[in-house]
């Protein structure tokens, strides 16, 4: 039976900052847009709203994980890998225990979500939500995962990136404008960035039971340099603020600096282990959650 800790290290710790960082983006887009309307957002103000958002996001990405870790499991792939422990393949948990608890995440993220849905009086949020568990759960479980076909990434960009900061604004102030759609294409890009990277690592074992990402199909020099790609345009996207919030919109740009150092491991192709490769995925999540914080004082800022 597992312990305690081995769940935690199950749940992927280092993914959690992409959980946040949307949130944060969000809301800041939100006061950005309409800082009257965000200050007096009714009954459930606005960052109450934020703090719903933030559960369910933090939920769905636990989920996700434990969903991962029990698909991919009971299918083998991470029967040989490299990498932070794995529940199911490891042996450490039995897979129903796994799937268990993907479904209780799934749950709390439900209950959290139609308690945001509410407050914001949108009902029709309860089909995105539908959507993002099924999303969820469809990356690597049912008879045809497409997280198998490649299309993980573009997954990860939309759900990870446009729904959540985009609808963190709109439950916030019913609308949403420029500053959240350049938060969110910056989370998004920093999130598909981190699977990229993750995917790298497992090239070779994935290529082998069919596991056939986006970094396969790119292959090992083109993934690493796609990496490199989302790091630096989510990192210099905000500059196209600076007519609407000034050269605070600089601020963000300076969590590029974070970037130099994921990006150097991952071009240092051929000189670096696999297992070297981990410490990318903690980098990335701090540099996403770092950019979020910056971008959220950019948005105040100027408002």
């Amino acid at each position: 039976m597992a312990t305690a800790a081995q769940w935690i290290e199950g749940a992927r710790p280092r993914t959690l900052p992409m959980a946040f960082a949307p949130v944060i983006a969000g809301t800041a887009a939100a006061y950005q847009i309409d800082p009257q309307g965000w200050l007096s957002a009714g009954p459930v103000p606005a960052w109450a709203r934020g703090l719903l958002a933030l559960v369910v996001a933090v939920a769905l990405q636990v989920g996700v994980n434990y969903a991962n870790d029990y698909s991919d499991g009971i299918r083998g792939t991470d029967d040989v890998r490299v990498g932070p422990l794995r529940l199911t393949g490891s042996g450490a948990a039995a897979p129903a225990s796994v799937k268990r608890a993907a479904f209780l995440c799934f749950g709390v993220a439900g209950l959290f979500g139609l308690a945001l849905t509410v407050s914001a009086g949108m009902w029709w949020l309860i089909g995105v939500g539908v959507l993002c568990v099924l999303a969820a759960w469809g990356y690597t479980g049912g008879s045809k995962p497409y997280g198998y076909l490649g299309l993980g990434d573009i997954m990860v960009f939309i759900f990870f990136g446009l729904v959540a900061t985009l609808g963190t604004t709109l439950t916030q102030i019913g609308r949403v404008g420029d500053s959240s759609w350049v938060g969110a294409v910056s989370i998004g890009l920093f999130a598909t960035a981190l699977l990229m990277a993750n995917n790298v690592r497992d090239i070779p074992t994935d290529r082998e039971v069919g596991k056939i990402t986006l970094a396969v199909r790119l292959g090992d020099t083109r993934a690493r340099w796609a990496f490199a790609a989302m790091c630096a345009v989510g990192a210099l996207l905000p500059v196209v603020l600076v007519g609407q919030v000034g050269l605070w919109a600089l601020l963000p740009v300076a969590a590029g600096a974070l970037a130099l150092s994921p990006i150097r491991v991952m071009l240092s192709e051929g000189r670096l282990e696999r297992a070297q490769l981990i410490p990318v995925l903690k980098t990335t999540g701090i540099l996403s959650l770092v950019f979020s914080l910056l971008y959220a004082a950019a948005m105040v800022l100027g408002a």
